[in-house]
């Protein structure tokens, strides 16, 4: 099916944004931005129309715009740490835009951000001019690009490039996996910890209850035994005065009143 003509605008102005991607922008440059928004838009018009293109034209379209979405995203974040893994995140085109090219131009597009995000960071480590070492990583770039008539030497390299980030990947995968086996160790630390003052305060909560219960019978105990001290007190003088009582009695009769 021929292209349409909306395809064929398309296509120009992706090759064209491809072209400003790849170059080194100044950060107000504003060309790029809005010529994605007008991809999104005819992406979207091309989409609802009968003689849309394949379904697979479609979704590599969608994902060369997408990838230039997200580049220019990743150039708005603050660090080159948060812009090197925003990049890897990134999935450029799978087929070149056009005939002149023979690797997509999004993938070298990835890899020419990749040099200069890396390269940004080392020098933040090495405190190093990122400048130079963005110069010297584009001009990699344009040698290799250079020597792309022998495609068994570009594909080499290619391959070099894609282990070096791969192995990049796998690192920081690795520090991941390795954060995140330390704070489960760290957890589980702090759980047995908590476990243990838990059982500590359950085991004091027990013996104060069994004191509070033992105090309780001894003051129940004592209270008895006042009681009954109380009982026989009460008894004894009874007792007492009874008996001192008939004893008065006993002796006014047996010794009567002297006249």
């Amino acid at each position: 099916m021929a292209a349409t003509r909306l395809e064929l605008n398309l296509m120009r102005l992706l090759s064209r944004c491809e072209a400003l991607a790849a170059e080194r922008r100044d950060p107000e440059e504003w060309r790029l931005e809005k010529y994605v928004a007008a991809l999104e838009d005819m992406l979207r018009e091309l989409k609802k129309q009968s003689s849309r293109p394949a379904p697979e034209l479609l979704n590599e379209y969608s994902r060369k715009v997408d990838f230039l979405k997200g580049l220019l995203e990743a150039e708005k974040l603050s660090s080159s740490t948060e812009k090197a893994l925003a990049n890897q995140f990134l999935a450029p085109g799978r087929t070149p835009t056009t005939t002149k090219e023979r690797t997509p131009a999004t993938k070298t597009v990835h890899l020419q951000t990749k040099a200069r995000c890396t390269g940004k960071m080392r020098s933040e480590l090495l405190g190093t001019d990122p400048l130079a070492i963005d110069d010297s990583e584009e001009l990699n770039i344009r040698k290799r690009r250079g020597l792309a008539s022998d495609e068994k030497q570009s594909a080499v390299e290619l391959d070099a490039v894609l282990q070096h980030h791969q192995d990049m990947q796998e690192k920081l995968a690795e520090e991941m996996l390795s954060l995140a086996r330390s704070l489960k160790n760290n957890t589980l630390a702090a759980q047995n910890v908590i476990k243990q003052d838990n059982q500590t305060l359950s085991h004091s909560l027990r013996m104060a209850d069994q004191n509070f219960e033992k105090l309780k019978d001894e003051s129940d105990r004592l209270e008895q035994h006042a009681k009954k001290s109380v009982n026989w007190l009460l008894w004894i003088m009874l007792i007492v005065v009874c008996f001192i009582f008939i004893s008065m009695i006993l002796f006014i009769r047996i010794f009567p009143k002297l006249k």
